[in-house]
């Protein structure tokens, strides 16, 4: 290999270094910058980053608020009133449900399970028990089990039988960033281990 071919194979790969992490890091801060504007467009603040400082503030303060006897009381009646009106109703039940599956101490992805979709097991998927317990829609020794999709916000629904169910011993957090990175992102491989072999003879 030339002097002239090597020197150009290096500076390819360091470009490619450069944009590992360059790109990740600008785009976070793009679309953060995106939020910001926005946050502020909808306050009308003509100053960036005072709008999400007093939205933040004002999420807070609420917060706080709600944790005393009489604010508690009146949150509890809107619940209740929002809970009643039909359309509302979906609404509101959906969002709360969807923040509660995620934060606060209801949260429904905490459970990460293996799912074996084949008779045998070979074939299964990564996800989170949501429902222990179907018996309400006439599926005794059911479960219900939410699988992420990766690289996206979506994902399925599966009712499987209880027994095809086996709990992961790992960190939901951990397993929640593994789905959703299509098995990139997770902790290093033990290198003391031996390669898996795949269909190719390749090792993993």
């Amino acid at each position: 290999m030339s002097a002239a071919a090597s020197a150009a194979r290096r500076l390819a790969g360091w470009f490619v270094r450069g944009l590992l992490v360059t790109a990740p890091v600008a785009l976070t801060i793009y679309v953060c910058w995106l939020v910001i504007r926005w946050v502020d467009g909808l306050l009308g603040v003509p100053i960036p980053g005072v709008g999400i400082v007093v939205t933040l503030a004002a999420i807070t303060a609420i917060g706080a608020a709600t944790s005393l006897f009489l604010t508690r009381s009146i949150v509890g009646a809107l619940d209740r009133l929002l809970e009643r009106v039909p359309f509302v109703r979906l609404l509101y039940s959906s969002t709360k449900d969807l923040l509660n599956a995620f934060v606060g101490d209801q949260r429904r992805f905490t459970k990460a399970v293996r799912v074996s979709l084949s008779e045998d097991g070979t074939v299964a998927a990564l996800g989170f028990v949501t429902a222990e317990q179907l018996d309400h829609l006439g599926l005794p020794g059911q479960v219900a089990v939410y699988l992420p999709q990766s690289y996206n916000f979506a994902g399925n629904l599966v009712v499987v039988p209880a027994a095809r169910v086996t709990p992961l011993q790992a960190d939901s957090t951990d397993v929640m960033a593994f789905i959703v990175s299509g098995g990139v992102s997770g902790k290093p491989q033990d290198p003391t281990r031996p390669p898996v072999n795949t269909p190719t003879g390749r090792g993993v």
